[in-house]
């Protein structure tokens, strides 16, 4: 083990050890902020050890959240690497696929290479649902974008003939979209090497979401830009060139919500044979559904819409645009902020509890300047499958982007008992948040 490892592994198990033996008696008791800037001031020390699960001299990035990084057993964790930064990928550009061996020393296991990927998605990396075993992952290969399927135990590599975005939570169904279509729209989001032949179409049919079968690579035709046209501009004709941005599969799998973009941001869902099309909200950020008919949107607030068709919304919090998933209970929220100019451009990673409006910061990570545009890093918080480990992408420590790791289970234990000291409770007067995109 190295030192490095050694001396960040002692820290944490110290102040774990100072937490159980009551540390935490001496903290501020719980304190009201006007509204989340207000939070941030009374909070801004507060953080939580982010242990370094990779360094130099290459980058280690995960990118997207929202899809599984860690195996069921939360032993192995999924990576990206690549030898450069701060400029687009090109055709030529390779990035390392492997996992962490979060019991072995961080150990990196090699699994294979994407020449299909983006600074803000990658390749799509994630887990199979369900499986132990089963990794997926796009490609470029002979002229087309493709979805490697690797068993981590065997070797054996499969793959289908179509990339994937999303997987249902059984692990049996993917959706996917036009990448090369996406690159053209909105570089740092599709992938280079293959070019948009609509491009000079603003709502091409032949752009679209499908459906694949993961077991045996059955394809699917689902909606097409020049459907999701027709409904917003009830037949005429899209006045911008469009595109589809994001897709996310409800918890059952059997409706996807779908991020339609170009002239503003419109967000629909549809059922997983694309039909039953349903207005779902419009000026839109990032998203998490929290059961089959409700979705948890930033839209100048954290706002909860339900899959009705009516566009109506509950605003649960206001606080800057972040990446939000969900704890385990459905009552905690774990997401982020961009740099905050304010603070040294720092990203602010944090809880949030929607009964009692409580804030708990994680940590206040430093961005700088040169990691901005496509190339930026977020942090995309992920969470392991209890809940309890958080891991971000961050290039705070001076190495370039890396992965940390957060143990956030000292303070979900703590909310048990009775309450975490340094958790913050907005007050119920609100204020709107400067808007943001992500």
């Amino acid at each position: 083990m190295s030192k490095q490892l050694w001396t960040q592994g002692l820290f944490v198990w110290m102040w774990q050890c100072l937490f159980i033996l009551g540390f935490s008696r001496f903290a501020f008791g719980q304190q009201v902020a006007a509204d989340f800037s207000d939070a941030l001031r009374l909070g801004r020390e507060h953080s939580l050890p982010a242990v370094a699960l990779t360094m130099g001299p290459k980058y280690h990035w995960f990118s997207y959240y929202e899809v599984l990084q860690f195996d069921p057993t939360q032993r192995y964790l999924l990576c990206m690497e690549v030898d450069f930064e701060h400029r687009s990928p090109t055709p030529e550009d390779v990035i390392g696929i492997g996992m962490i061996d979060l019991q072995d020393n961080n150990r990196w296991i090699p699994l294979g290479e994407s020449r299909a990927w983006c600074w803000q998605q990658g390749c799509r990396l994630q887990w199979r649902p369900g499986s132990d075993r089963e990794v997926l992952w796009n490609d470029r290969v002979g002229g087309r974008y493709v979805c490697h399927i690797l068993d981590v135990k065997t070797g054996k590599k499969r793959t289908l003939d179509y990339p994937v975005y999303h997987l249902t939570s059984d692990g049996r169904w993917a959706v996917g979209l036009d990448f090369a279509r996406v690159d053209d729209c909105r570089p740092g989001y599709g992938y280079e090497g293959i070019d948009d032949p609509y491009a000079d179409v603003n709502a091409p049919a032949e752009s679209r979401i499908y459906r694949l079968n993961l077991d045996t690579g059955d394809y699917t035709p689902l909606v097409s830009l020049a459907d999701i046209a027709r409904i917003k501009y009830e037949g005429r004709e899209a006045p911008k060139k469009m595109w589809f941005n994001h897709l996310e599969w409800n918890p059952s799998g059997e409706r996807f919500l779908l991020f339609f973009r170009g002239d503003g941001t419109t967000v629909y869902t549809a059922d997983r044979e694309g039909k039953n099309i349903r207005f779902l909200a419009s000026g839109s950020s990032h998203y998490t559904w929290r059961d089959d008919t409700h979705v948890l949107i930033w839209s100048r607030g954290y706002r909860l819409y339900q899959d009705d068709g009516t566009g109506d919304s509950e605003l649960i919090w206001e606080a800057p645009n972040g990446h939000q998933t969900y704890l385990p209970d459905k009552n905690r929220v774990l997401t982020d902020t961009y740099p905050d100019k304010e603070h040294n451009r720092e990203q602010h990673l944090y809880l949030y509890h929607i009964p009692s409006r409580r804030i708990i910061f994680l940590g206040h990570f430093h961005s700088p300047r040169e990691y901005t545009g496509e190339w930026r890093c977020d942090t995309h918080p992920r969470l392991s499958p209890d809940g309890t480990k958080v891991v971000i992408d961050s290039p705070h420590g001076g190495n370039g982007r890396q992965q940390y790791l957060i143990d956030i289970a000292p303070i979900l234990d703590a909310e048990k008992q009775g309450g975490y000291p340094y958790a913050i409770r907005l007050a119920d007067d609100k204020q709107t948040p400067t808007a943001q995109t992500d």
